[in-house]
């Protein structure tokens, strides 16, 4: 009667528990929090520097002189320290960490809220703030309580342009934006052995949107078969018929593509409902769909055509655009008329690189469409490539069953 957080993690539902942390990693922003926060502490050198990385990703190349001066000072610290350090378009910190660093059953802790995307590999991953990610420096450890957890069960499979973000709007909507506070979720059933490790990253990543600590999926064959191209030998997990506090079932065969409506991320509805709606901006990227396997669904519908709106296209890491060059989607990307970001956040954030303006409408790839993140008085639905790419050519919202 375990529960793949309760095995992780060592103790049951509702328990606090005091863990080593297998990795931990800060972006250039909450780094920059977390060593203020350090050095208040009294610390000068981290307890396990080979566990720690520092990424830059949120405001990357640097937008100002103080962002350039904050970045230099944590850059100058994480290679004194011995610190894992990658610098300006490494790409974002999820994806480089799910790039061979996590592997399943690991406890792994990040200064973002997005961390529970590495759930996906089987992993414990959860995001907290600065101060916590300070302390984690000087200890090497940090305590949990030791969430219940919601079965979301997937059966079937993806049909047609449906993807896994249509079916993580799905399950936001089921949960609510707070249905989730502070527990886990498994994700199970045939329809989660379907999907690629692509598509369980963008599942596991928009787990905190329904309020969640994580979002897990079992590691199996295709969890072993992806760490092996990596050149990782990985762990499978099996149930040991886990007691949930509640589950939602998802039959993915009989999913549309779905939009989440400003300004919120639970309002998930099938596209054609906003169909027609004149689009100023669309943005594909992010930790959520930045991932190779997402810029070429965008590709494979723009190619030899051009889009009627400024598209903005940012790949997830380094290593996502040396495939999409080597492959030579990128190229069909930029000749449909997209323009192409530093690997990294992009305009996710609002700090720029694709910040909307007042009045504008965009639709983004994004996981977040709160009122003003990404544009003072603009508003942002939220959609997969195929629907991001059908849209940008039609210059308004479009489903890409109609393309």
């Amino acid at each position: 009667m375990t529960t793949l957080s309760e095995k992780i993690l060592g103790g049951r539902e509702g328990s606090f528990v005091d863990r080593k942390v297998d990795r931990a990693f800060a972006h250039d922003g909450t780094g920059v929090l977390a060593l203020d926060s350090f050095r208040k502490m009294g610390g000068e050198r981290p307890e396990n520097p080979d566990n720690i990385s520092i990424i830059y990703d949120h405001i990357v190349p640097a937008n100002n002189s103080t962002t350039a001066d904050l970045q230099h000072e944590l850059r100058n610290f994480s290679k004194d320290a011995g610190i894992n350090f990658y610098d300006v378009g490494c790409g974002i910190c999820h994806q480089v960490m799910s790039e061979g660093v996590c592997r399943p059953g690991e406890i792994v802790v990040g200064a973002d809220s997005h961390t529970c995307t590495l759930g996906a590999f089987g992993a414990f991953a959860t995001g907290v703030g600065a101060t916590d990610m300070a302390a984690i420096w000087e200890t090497g450890e940090t305590w949990f309580k030791v969430p219940e957890t919601i079965q979301v069960n997937l059966e079937g499979k993806l049909t047609g342009h449906t993807e896994a973000k249509d079916a993580t709007l799905e399950y936001i909507r089921m949960l609510g934006m707070d249905g989730a506070s502070y527990m886990a979720l498994e994700f199970t059933g045939s329809g989660a052995e379907s999907l690629p490790m692509e598509g369980r990253l963008t599942m596991s990543n928009m787990a905190i949107e329904a309020g969640a600590k994580a979002g897990l999926f079992y590691s199996d064959k295709v969890t072993a078969e992806y760490l092996a191209h990596l050149g990782i030998e990985s762990e499978r997990q099996a149930a040991e018929n886990p007691s949930y506090a509640k589950e939602i079932d998802i039959d993915l065969e009989n999913l549309s593509p779905m939009l989440a409506v400003p300004h919120r991320v639970d309002t998930g509805v099938p596209v054609e409902k906003y169909a027609g709606t004149a689009l100023d901006q669309v943005f594909v990227g992010t930790c959520t769909n930045g991932r190779y396997e997402d810029l070429k669904r965008f590709a494979d519908i723009v190619r030899g055509r051009t889009v009627k709106v400024r598209t903005v296209v940012v790949p997830a890491s380094r290593s996502v655009l040396e495939k999409a060059v080597s492959t030579g989607i990128l190229l069909d990307i930029i000749q449909a008329g997209c323009a192409i970001g530093t690997p990294g956040c992009g305009p996710c954030l609002g700090m720029h690189m694709g910040v909307l303006g007042e009045g504008e409408v965009g639709l983004s790839t994004a996981n977040r469409n709160f009122k003003n993140r990404m544009g003072v008085g603009a508003e942002y639905y939220l959609c997969s490539p195929s629907t991001a790419a059908a849209s940008a050519l039609a210059g308004e919202i479009r489903s890409p069953e109609e393309n």
